[in-house]
């Protein structure tokens, strides 16, 4: 009995060491993005390829926006307006301050599968609901989602409560953004995980009785 017990403890250790390194080396590589030559603390580097990304970002969010009032409500409802508002919000703090560039990179990478949503919807508008490319699609989003999801909300996570005393550091809106903002975006984003995960099943178990 205790001998098992001991084991669990120590395969919880081991287990908790690898995650902890995995997420050391992800975090190494979106520091990596940096010039080290600079001499700030990390909350406060900034680089030409992260202001791209992020102006980038905000170009996308904001067609994605006008899309969605467009197509209102059919794109999506007044929660993907708050979300794409927050993110926006900031960003463009980010860019205006240039803190806590890492952190929204993070976050940002939590984005990639919005191309399979709208591609989702696209192929819904076009009666293709049934097509072999709807099914592909929904397995990748589902995929998609919770890969980069939750090891990207993790991992931001993780790297502001190790880094607490840097975060602090952070303008006082910012500061505040941090630990509200990402909160808000990942209850919304769980909230819509579990939409995509049921529409999956149903999706496959139609498929599945059409064969």
């Amino acid at each position: 009995m205790w001998g098992m017990e001991i084991g669990d403890v120590l395969m919880n250790i081991a287990g908790h060491a690898t995650l902890t390194k995995e997420l050391h080396r992800i975090s190494s590589v979106f520091a990596g993005l940096f010039d080290d030559s600079q001499d700030e603390l990390i909350i406060n580097r900034t680089s030409t390829l992260s202001d791209t990304i992020m102006g980038v970002s905000i170009g996308y969010f904001l067609t994605d926006l006008a899309m969605i009032f467009y197509n209102y409500p059919a794109l999506g409802g007044m929660e993907y307006v708050i979300h794409h508002g927050l993110s926006m919000s900031a960003i463009i703090q980010s860019l205006l301050s240039g803190q806590a560039h890492i952190y929204i990179l993070m976050v940002l990478f939590t984005e990639s599968t919005t191309p399979f949503v709208n591609l989702r919807w696209y192929l819904d508008v076009a009666g293709l609901k049934n097509s072999k490319l709807y099914i592909y699609n929904g397995v990748a989003l589902f995929l998609g989602w919770l890969v980069s999801e939750y090891t990207f909300t993790g991992l931001s996570y993780y790297l502001a409560a190790s880094g607490l005393t840097n975060v602090k550091l952070v303008f006082p809106l910012g500061f505040y953004s941090l630990l509200t903002v990402p909160p808000a975006l990942a209850m919304m984003n769980v909230f819509w995980f579990s939409k995509i995960a049921r529409g999956m099943v149903k999706t496959l178990s139609k498929a599945r009785h059409r064969q």
